[in-house]
């Protein structure tokens, strides 16, 4: 029986969206987006995998980017908001098993998925991270300026990436003190900072050949937020980004971070079951959240 609860959570993460729950839509920016060029890139698009592929939802071309709230139901609902970020090498997003059924997943512990579509691909002379962290800030601003209106704790707002999402998580984790743009209106006048992080393989956090040392850009201090990491020693994007990024949150006195280096389980699984541990991940982001009082405990 102690496998049952794994199954079937990753069960109902694979269904739709609960019954009389209402997607609401947001565009991030009044106008356009800061550094738009015209024609920089061509029309936004959705690449459906063709039957039998093992292939994900790509979306590529993002010029206007929003976010989707997906909200917990009334008699689930703790307040509690974690912004997801597909991964997808800052050039698409692999939008369903890094989005849509993370924001379901999320739904069944009571937090409300608000699922980020961030600019991509990466912008001609730009940092990669430079429009997606962009993108970011302007949410965060958003869902703390209307947190009581859709029900949130603006206290409990964190931030969930995958691979490249999980570099711009921590570029979000530690690039908070200042907006990355112009500040326009007043969301921007509320903290940018997330209240924890969950990043799930993230990618250029070290060089792939020395994976010695974090690259320069990340920042971390203690002042931080608290952080769980998940990754696979087989995984062609090192390992060794999360390992040293929690041992310098350690070092930094950030307390409440949690790390899980699995043997197997490779690359962009996502939400996806497999027989390797690393799939039952979901779970132990949930006691990490119980343990940290992010969402409450769990009742006997």
């Amino acid at each position: 029986m102690k496998t049952a609860k794994p199954l079937l959570i990753f069960l109902l993460s694979s269904l739709p969206l609960l019954s009389g729950a209402s997607l609401k839509e947001i565009i991030l920016w009044p106008k356009q987006a800061p550094g738009y060029k015209r024609g920089e890139i061509g029309p936004e698009s959705k690449r459906q995998p063709k039957p039998g592929q093992s292939e994900v939802i790509r979306i590529q071309n993002v010029t206007q980017p929003m976010i989707t709230i997906y909200p917990a139901a009334a008699d689930k609902a703790t307040g509690a908001t974690v912004i997801v970020c597909p991964g997808g090498g800052y050039n698409i997003l692999a939008y369903e098993h890094e989005g849509t059924e993370v924001c379901e997943w999320l739904n069944e512990l009571g937090i409300t998925g608000v699922l980020l579509k961030y600019r991509v691909p990466r912008r001609a002379n730009r940092p990669k991270h430079e429009a997606p962290l962009q993108d970011f800030q302007r949410a965060m601003g958003i869902l703390r300026k209307d947190a009581k209106k859709w029900g949130l704790d603006p206290k409990r707002i964190g931030i969930l990436g995958f691979s490249a999402g999980g570099n711009l998580a921590m570029m979000a984790l530690t690039s908070y003190e200042k907006r990355a743009y112009a500040p326009i209106d007043q969301a921007d006048e509320f903290s940018c900072r997330p209240d924890f992080g969950i990043l799930i393989y993230p990618a250029y956090l070290v060089d792939r050949v020395k994976r010695d040392a974090l690259f320069p850009e990340v920042q971390i201090t203690q002042n931080t937020p608290p952080c769980f990491f998940v990754h696979t020693g087989d995984d062609h994007v090192p390992a060794e980004g999360s390992v040293l990024a929690y041992l310098e949150l350690e070092k930094m006195g950030v307390k409440g971070n949690e790390l899980h280096v699995f043997p197997f389980g490779g690359h962009g699984y996502g939400m996806r079951v497999s027989s390797n541990p690393v799939s039952q991940w979901p779970l132990r982001v949930e006691a990490w959240m119980r343990a940290n009082s992010w969402i409450p405990k769990a009742k006997e």
